[in-house]
């Protein structure tokens, strides 16, 4: 794909389709539909799915296609949420037993899953725009 990435059509109608130029009318549209919160989601990953998949749904850009890409997304964020709090309760360099000083592992875990989070969000929310259904 060359230039930039097409942006969803319905996000070029909320915000009032600012740059005036045609809307993608084959892009595909599956029917809105709540898909339930998988059932192996760590805790902080379930409360999160909870309290976004309404509004997500509302503003109808919530499928039953979105359920695996945003179960990814809520479980990095859910391993993130668990990585900062035990890096909150942990110092942030240990001693090693060998007497080398070291970074918390927490950290590089809290990292790994933040950057895991925003991937997993925009593959989520940018995955429809680019296909093309021809009727």
């Amino acid at each position: 794909m060359r230039g930039r990435k097409p942006i969803p059509t319905r996000l070029k109608l909320v915000a009032g389709n600012p740059g005036k130029r045609p809307l993608n009318r084959h892009e595909p549209t599956p029917e809105g539909a709540l898909p339930t919160c998988p059932s192996h989601l760590c805790p902080p990953a379930k409360a999160e799915w909870k309290r976004l998949i309404h509004v997500l749904h509302r503003l109808g850009m919530m499928s039953h296609l979105d359920r695996a890409a945003l179960a990814a997304y809520y479980q990095s964020y859910g391993k993130w949420v668990e990585a900062e709090r035990k890096a909150k309760e942990t110092p942030p360099l240990l001693k090693t037993p060998g007497g080398h000083i070291q970074p918390s592992p927490w950290l590089g875990i809290s990292i790994i899953h933040g950057n895991g989070a925003w991937a997993a969000a925009l593959v989520a929310c940018d995955y429809r725009c680019w296909r093309r259904v021809e009727p």
